[in-house]
């Protein structure tokens, strides 16, 4: 067996303790036994002829739990939903025992229960409850029982206009008009196999589908009409999960619904006129597949809602093997030429970033798989000022178990009777198994990551769990939660946490006006120092459930509270100052004033977008070659890596232009700068775009003192050694005209990727690196990169292959995606760091410009990951340079360590000429195969006679797939580092590495760029990133939205979210450059693969040196008595190069300039 890894010389320490190992935490959650509580309720569901899933889809989608103070004593009371039996009502008698009176309250019917609603709809001071209708029985229409406030209740759904029998899930009450009353929204779901769910067909969007949700108001008079049409709810979509908030923070609710099958999410944006608009694909880059329930909060305290959706991912390999069906590459593409909007099967966290945008991050967060789950519920469930997420899972029968989808098939036949195959299939559904699984509640750490706390706090009981609801049952302080079961006893879980951590809380009532007496749709925002919470006042949550009217804020050790600001749903307005906690404090409408004044003067940000302004319009085009044709278990596609950026003054007018790269049959642009500011685009006659471009840059090569152009011919659409893949040399007449000189370069084929340039061996010209990124049809099969010597002699231009005798470890180097020419040890040599995928950050020492060795590999071993890029600065300002490494990131199913790295096996399995990159990783604890069956066979045909059935295959650990001599002769490459990290520079050759904040780990990291850019002295970063070409079942990279970390001047950084800086850099994003306008001003390039060139203008006045062709670097010296180095690079960070120019504020005490030669030169700095 042929293995490239690495091991680690380095340790990191995160902290030492002594815990005892008989010592466990008390539970946070104690089950109640029903004896205990008096709930004897049973969700109980049994197929039979008329009730099943052929006649009715959803009839496992089980009940909902409602949760409210029916009476009026100040103890909340149960509504739970039934199915085939009567939903109930449950009075709470204090000291968590309830008594039933269904039969007394007037409650009991044969309806099929599903979403269930407390709401004073008649606003008399009394919970009225709504509960929605859905089932295959006679009787459809939703029932609404109002309260005769003595403990019973009337049905008056048809007298209000709201039996509505289309197929309800759930409700919600709220103001959507703004006329202070309480309106109504409701979700459908009339799911059929005769509708073909499942299939991708046209979207219906202007209300013809069988399945629209409806908007019912409030006509003032204990009536409702439905306007559905009127106010434009018209798209269809088969709805699980039901949200109400203000998600762009106008003051007027919004609408989230999740959706099942292969209809997507929708996203109905309050236009304030009675209408709304589905903006979902504007605010999400993807959502999930099947989504479930939901939930909206701010699950990070920053004062903007964020959005939980739930899926059917479980955690296991097992599970997940046997009921996810891979999607497949073309499945996928066709959903978006049809309209629909990515979707991808886990569960999904949408972190509000500001100003209508959001980040997916729930596999970074550790929310991504929790199985076939339903109801998600935020809230503090530990009184620690955070909120936690409790999510219910279980399914009665296993559906999606894909050995039992494949023999259903048999049925799909002409033979038999229509009633004799629907018996067999009944037969056939009854016995197979249900997915009985455990809920989940994860704490929230406060670092937008979550710790699965399910079994240390008390979640150890598997069932079926579908609705849930939240409430403090005891008064005690802390939330207690209830549980619908499928066939089992509903759960009631006492929190402990009042007993167990005694932390602070605060508790609030709402006394709203006449209209809305109970505030639906206050937000509440509480200050303390410089923390804060933010809560929004609706009460339908999770799935098909509504939590206690109650609101309730952990609040850790906080005592008082700084201050409260309320905000009423009629704008109204008032703070509280001084609040003490453990309280139940009520907050009265009367008592608010007018409406809260903004400050309307505009903040001004340090990035402004500016592309349209300054005539860059170019947007980048890519052919429809998929690698997955030739490969099919490739992690991502390699013919979608561009663009690459360079800058230069190419015309020698004093201005920079820039060059931004092409792909085959779309060539590259150039866009030259004019005296205005603006630019203009141009070609070149003799380009090529017989392949990608990929890396690009300006030099002098032929020494005349202009720049030319090199371009890295990449991709993978020709097989290997093809012509097509050499790379391209343009020679620059000294105006501008740039013609193509074949005859300068090696004939060299390899697929290509980073090219720089520096005066390696220090004879007065420019040499090259030229990075090999794949070879085509052959991944993870190592590429050669070329050290190339400038022999440029009496104006004829010739660069040489030295790469056996000066560098022979680059033959076969790698995945190389980025390089840097760079001084590592401060020698006055250049020397080279390289970075790739399935690549350790490898450092090459120039010894004397003659040959390059390999330093620092045991300091750098385990540092092997998935590297996009590389940039440079002196971060901590010690006279050295230190590097900035971008990489995978973490939100990614692909997780890797040094005990348990992400490896892949490549070998040609089945003997038919095509190496198969078979991938690994360890889930938890064991090695598995990362594909599907369907996806292993492919790729290996053979692998169909191994595995017959989808259970086989999801119980077979990697060894167990493969036999020992497969894998003996298999070429493995691994990662154990995924993290995009920051590389200090500790001088003779040694570095240590630590990851960039959370926020740079969001999505993979492409192009960078290091400067000044606040003025502070300090060097500071900023970065884009992003990948759409991913294989489906992972999904899109795309919760970038642009990086700008600030700088300290010690190697620390922090992040500046995007709608504070103005640096909003979405999209398929990958090179990036700096260049210098005319007038001084500093403006940052970011390339888009299939998308436009996004140009930001940096609003900070500097001082700018533009650097000589022979600068190597400057030192800026500063008051403090600080030092700080910057390299004048030939290309950097991914496929691209920058302006070789210095920048540097008023701090700045003193400019020395220093050349490939050592010569030093004093630089005025005012």
């Amino acid at each position: 067996m042929i293995r490239v890894c690495f091991r680690v010389g380095y340790f990191f320490f995160f902290g030492l303790g002594i815990v005892s190992c008989q010592q466990k935490s008390p539970r946070v959650f104690e089950r109640l036994d029903a004896s205990q509580t008096g709930i004897h309720f049973n969700n109980f569901v049994d197929e039979d002829e008329e009730n099943n899933v052929n006649t009715y889809m959803n009839i496992y989608t089980g009940g909902g739990v409602a949760a409210g103070d029916i009476n009026n004593d100040g103890l909340t009371d149960l509504f739970f939903s039934g199915n085939m039996v009567s939903s109930r009502l449950f009075l709470n008698k204090d000291n968590l025992h309830f008594e039933d009176i269904t039969e007394s309250s007037g409650i009991l019917n044969t309806s099929w229960g599903t979403g269930a609603v407390m709401a004073d709809i008649n606003q008399d001071g009394w919970l009225d409850i709504y509960l929605c209708v859905s089932g295959n029985g006679p009787e459809k229409a939703n029932l609404l029982f109002i309260n005769n406030q003595n403990n019973t209740f009337s049905e008056l759904a048809g007298a209000y206009g709201l039996a509505d029998e289309r197929q309800a899930m759930h409700a919600s009450f709220f103001d959507y008009d703004g006329d202070h009353d309480l309106d109504l929204f409701i979700i459908t779901n009339p799911a059929s196999f005769e509708n073909n769910v499942n299939n991708i067909q046209p979207r219906k969007l202007n209300g013809e589908g069988v399945s629209t949700d409806i908007l019912y108001r409030n006509n003032g008079n204990s009536t409702f009409t439905d306007v559905s049409k009127e106010a434009e709810i018209l798209v269809e979509g088969y709805s699980l999960g039901l949200a109400i908030s203000d998600i762009n923070n106008d003051q007027w609710p919004d609408i989230y619904i999740s959706n099942d099958f292969i209809g997507n999410d929708i996203l109905y944006i309050n236009n304030q006129d009675g209408t709304f608009t589905n903006r979902a694909a504007e605010y999400f880059k993807h959502t999930s597949f099947a989504g479930m329930g939901n939930d909206i909060a701010d699950i990070n305290n920053d004062g903007l809602v964020d959005v939980v959706e739930l899926d059917m991912r479980p955690e296991d390999n097992a599970r997940q093997k046997l009921i996810i069906p891979p999607t497949g590459y073309d499945k996928f593409q066709l959903s978006l030429r049809m309209g629909y909007e990515p979707q991808f099967s886990r569960n999904t966290f949408q972190l509000n970033q500001g100003s209508n945008k959001f980040s997916e991050i729930s596999f970074l967060s550790g929310i991504s798989s929790t199985d076939w789950s339903w109801s998600a519920l935020a809230a503090d469930y530990d009184n620690d000022g955070d909120k936690d997420l409790f999510v219910t899972n279980g399914f009665l029968r296993d559906l999606g178990n894909m050995d039992y989808i494949t023999y259903q098939n048999i049925y799909n036949t002409p033979l038999g009777t229509v009633q004799a195959k629907a018996d067999r299939k009944l037969t056939s559904i009854k016995s197979l198994e249900g997915a009985v699984l455990r809920n989940y509640i994860f704490e929230n750490k406060n670092d937008l990551t979550f710790a699965n706390q399910s079994e240390a706090w008390g979640m150890d009981t598997k069932g079926i769990s579908q609705g849930a609801a939240y409430a403090d049952l005891d008064n005690d302080g802390d939330l207690d939660l209830v549980v619908n079961n499928m066939n089992e006893e509903a759960f009631v879980y006492e929190n402990k946490s009042n007993e167990i951590f005694r932390r602070n809380y605060l508790r609030i009532k709402f006394k709203g006006s006449l209209q809305n007496r109970d505030g639906i749709g206050v937000k509440v925002t509480i200050y303390n120092q410089k923390q804060m919470q933010f809560f929004e006042h609706f009460m339908n949550r999770g799935f098909e459930s509504t939590v206690d009217d109650v609101l309730h804020i952990g609040l850790d050790t906080v005592q008082v509270i700084d201050s409260l600001e309320v905000i009423w749903p009629d704008s109204k307005y008032e703070v509280i100052k001084n609040v003490k906690a453990n309280q139940v404090l009520t907050l009265v409408h009367a008592s608010a004033t007018s409406a809260k004044k903004e400050t309307l003067s505009a903040k001004e940000l340090l990035f402004t977008e500016v592309s349209t302004e300054l005539g860059i319009t170019y947007t980048h085009t890519e052919n429809d070659f998929v690698d997955f044709k030739v490969q099919p278990l490739l992690p991502h596609m390699h013919s979608k890596n561009g663009p690459g950026i360079a800058v230069a003054d190419v015309n020698g007018d004093g201005l920079e232009d820039f060059y931004v790269g092409g792909t085959i049959n779309h060539s590259g642009s150039m866009f030259t700068q004019q005296s205005d500011g603006k630019f203009k685009r141009g070609s070149i006659s003799q380009m090529d775009s017989l392949a990608d471009d990929m890396g690009i840059l300006f030099f002098d090569a032929d020494n005349d003192t202009d720049v030319d152009l090199y371009i890295a011919s990449g991709g993978s659409e020709h097989v290997k050694d093809s012509p097509f893949y050499k790379d391209h040399l343009y020679l620059n007449d000294g105006k501008g005209n740039l013609e193509r000189s074949p005859e300068s370069l090696p004939d060299i084929r390899q697929s290509g990727s980073s090219v720089i340039a520096a005066d390696y061996d220090h004879d007065g010209d420019l040499d090259l690196f030229v990075g090999g990124r794949i070879i085509p049809g052959e991944y993870p099969m190592p590429a050669d990169s070329y050290l190339l010597r400038n022999d440029t002699q009496e104006n004829v231009c010739r660069f040489t292959d030295v790469t056996r005798e000066a560098a022979p470890d680059f033959i076969k180097l790698g995945l190389v995606t980025s390089a840097l020419w760079t001084d590592v040890d401060n020698d006055g040599w250049v020397d080279l760091m390289i970075v790739g995928e399935f690549m350790p950050i490898t450092c090459y020492k120039n010894n004397g410009g003659k040959t390059f060795t390999s330093i620092n590999k045991d300091g750098f071993a385990h540092t092997s990951g998935w590297w996009n890029s590389l940039t440079a600065g002196d971060f901590d300002s010690d006279g050295d340079i230190d590097y900035i490494a971008g990489n995978l990131g973490l939100n990614t199913r692909y997780k890797g360590n040094e005990k348990e790295p992400l490896c892949i096996y490549a070998n040609d399995y089945d003997k038919n000429g095509s190496v198969d990159p078979v991938m690994t990783y360890f889930l938890q604890g064991t090695k598995h195969i990362v594909h599907a069956r369907d996806e292993l066979i492919s790729q290996i045909s053979a692998m169909r006679s191994r595995f017959r059935k989808y259970k086989e295959y999801s119980d077979a650990t990697f060894d167990e797939s493969f036999l020992p001599s497969e894998l003996e002769s298999a070429y493995v490459v691994c990662s154990e580092w995924f993290e995009s990290s920051y590389i200090e520079n500790l001088g003779k050759g040694k570095f240590s590495m630590k990851a960039l904040p959370l926020e740079a780990q969001f999505s993979p990291v492409y192009g960078m760029i290091t400067d000044d850019y606040n003025g502070d002295g300090h060097q500071d970063i900023v970065m884009v990133g992003n990948l759409y070409a991913t294989e489906v079942n992972t999904g899109r990279y795309d919760a970038s939205v642009g990086v700008y970390l600030t700088g300290d001047g010690n190697g620390n950084f922090y992040t500046i979210k995007a709608m504070d800086s103005g640096f909003f850099a979405e999209g398929d994003a990958r090179g990036m450059a700096k260049l210098m306008l005319g007038d001084g001003s500093m403006l940052l390039l970011a390339g888009n693969n299939s998308g436009p060139i996004k140009a930001y203008e940096v609003n900070q006045n500097y001082k700018t040196y533009l650097a000589k062709y022979d600068d190597a670097f400057a030192l800026l010296k500063f008051a403090n008595g600080k030092t700080y180095k910057q390299e004048f690079s030939y290309g950097s960070t991914y496929l691209s190069q920058s302006s070789r120019s210095l920048h540097y504020s008023s701090r700045a005490t003193k400019s020395v300039i220093v050349n490939v030669k050592g010569e030093r030169r004093d630089v005025p700095v005012d």
